[in-house]
């Protein structure tokens, strides 16, 4: 009976580690962006990462949803062999003012459809870019996607991120960064270069004043060392 108990409690411990070490390597595998910060009011290039976890299936669509409440007046596609992509607009809740005029229609979805023999296989990935702009001044953008499989599952990649908690399935999130802490960023850094070029430049006129200096000083002894020879050398002869 001992046996028996120790044999179960045995094959349970090992069912748990087997779901706890699993856990994290398909919790990994899910659509992200890349990079994953940009500039609010600028542009960017970001890259939609595919991978595919499935042991028996392929990825056979992708939808990528823009967010209308923070929207982007330019999205720009790049096309990706084997795949059509078509884009969805949608009305404007508050039309987005341009140095052309209001725009009241945005994109809202992004499809991409695999061709036949473009899917993306079991342990393989597809990336998928996009030119966005000028960001939204907000603090991030929430992409949400969902996979589609070539047996017909769904994996929908939505969950927002919450302070202190893991989502199961995480949506591509960008963060946004304000204008002025790049610019603060650079300007700092201008100034650490500028101050490193001047105490590079003062160290420069240290070593060669004491080069110099050091010059002077042998010159000398070499002058003297010459008189106290000259001198000897007389009185050798007078002695002679």
């Amino acid at each position: 009976m001992r046996l028996a108990h120790l044999a179960r409690a045995g094959a349970a411990l090992t069912a748990l580690a087997v779901a706890v070490f699993a856990f994290p390597a398909a919790a990994s595998a899910h659509v992200t962006v890349n990079p994953n910060t940009a500039t609010q009011g600028g542009y960017t290039k970001v890259t939609f990462r595919v991978p595919n976890e499935k042991d028996d299936a392929s990825t056979t669509k992708l939808e990528i949803a823009i967010p209308t409440d923070k929207p982007i007046a330019s999205v720009s596609l790049k096309p990706v062999a084997g795949w059509t992509a078509v884009t969805e607009n949608s009305k404007l809740a508050t039309p987005i003012k341009t140095d052309d005029g209001e725009i009241t229609e945005a994109i809202s979805k992004i499809t991409w459809t695999a061709s036949a023999g473009s899917e993306i296989k079991p342990h393989t990935f597809q990336e998928f870019d996009v030119s966005l702009g000028p960001l939204p001044t907000a603090d991030q953008i929430v992409f949400k996607a969902l996979q589609t499989y070539s047996n017909g599952e769904v994996v929908r990649w939505i969950d927002e991120p919450a302070a202190g908690a893991e989502a199961e399935h995480p949506a591509p999130v960008l963060k946004l960064t304000k204008k002025t802490d790049a610019a603060a960023t650079a300007t700092a850094g201008a100034n650490t270069a500028a101050q490193d070029a001047a105490a590079t430049a003062n160290d420069d006129d240290a070593t060669d004043g004491t080069a110099i200096t050091l010059g002077v000083i042998g010159l000398l002894l070499g002058a003297a060392a010459l008189f106290v020879g000259i001198l000897a050398y007389r009185r050798a002869g007078r002695t002679t």
